[in-house]
């Protein structure tokens, strides 16, 4: 079995700051992160930015650029990947469903990828989901999705798809036949969200059959699946993710002290059940990024 690449999740979008006092919320706080996960063994920085003063997402260019510089200047090997999953949630009105109440976020699919053509990260991530979310719906149509993933490709990034049930993997399927996207493709399983992907053995397996002959892929798991889907996802032969975006918990009722700590436990998981964790430089050639 080739090395596994581990990524991390640094801060996500819905997860907030007074879940875990340590959550990275500033570029600084976002980029140290990603450093120190670096360090505890992630090949792979996923990164959201929020507002400094709120805590809040945020989608703006120049807090991604901040990040990044940050980053830069202390690592030029860590992959950076950034998310392209805000602005697309839509919270309908209780009187009027047709009408936007608070919180929706929809905006034109190519202000959602407006940073990543201006700042050329080495991954994106590119959702194909369209599903239920609480009380709320994230909408992914195929023809946003393909305005998103021309942008995309004009920047030279790769997209990494994000699936989130079965029928994503079919539109992502149909969008490579078609060359919307290149295949085999680089792809993440997202397990355990409600009304999505269960976080068990036999839907990883089932998710894992649809894949394209030699594509690369990663699984992770929420919440209290994280660490459980590290093990399944390296056991199907997978690469694997943790991070605050997914799971604030290092044991039961036990805040993580860090990003890292998640890190080195996924580290520690892999390890003993024999595998050998990639560099970021190993994973980058794993993945056919530019060194």
């Amino acid at each position: 079995m080739s090395k596994t690449i581990i990524t991390c999740a640094v801060t996500g979008n819905l997860t907030r700051p007074e879940q875990h006092p340590g959550l990275p919320v500033t570029p600084q706080q976002i980029a140290r992160a990603a450093l120190d996960a670096a360090q505890a063994g992630a090949a792979v920085a996923h990164i959201h930015v929020r507002d400094p003063q709120t805590g809040r997402p945020s989608m703006d260019v120049a807090l991604y650029r901040e990040v990044m510089r940050l980053i830069r200047e202390e690592n030029r090997d860590l992959i950076i990947n950034l998310t392209t999953g805000p602005g697309g949630r839509f919270v309908p009105d209780d009187d009027e469903p047709r009408v936007a109440a608070p919180g929706t976020t929809l905006m034109k699919p190519e202000s959602r990828v407006e940073h990543v053509l201006e700042l050329r990260p080495d991954i994106c991530t590119l959702d194909l989901n369209t599903m239920n979310s609480g009380n709320e719906v994230v909408i992914n149509t195929p023809k946003n999705v393909t305005r998103m993933a021309a942008v995309i490709r004009e920047a030279g990034v790769t997209p990494e798809l994000e699936i989130f049930d079965s029928g994503d993997m079919h539109l992502a399927l149909d969008l490579i036949k078609s060359g919307v996207l290149d295949g085999p493709g680089l792809w993440t399983f997202v397990l355990g969200v409600k009304y999505g992907f269960s976080a068990s053995p036999e839907t990883l397996l089932y998710a894992r059959s649809l894949l394209p002959v030699r594509a690369t892929w990663t699984a992770f798991g929420i919440g209290r699946s994280e660490f459980p889907m590290v093990a399944q996802a390296w056991l199907a032969g997978g690469h694997v993710r943790v991070g605050m975006e997914d799971n604030l918990y290092i044991s039961k009722g036990v805040l993580a002290q860090s990003n890292a700590q998640l890190v080195a436990r996924a580290k520690e998981i892999v390890t003993l059940l024999g595998g050998e964790i990639a560099t970021a430089r190993e994973a980058r050639a794993m993945m056919g990024l530019r060194a």
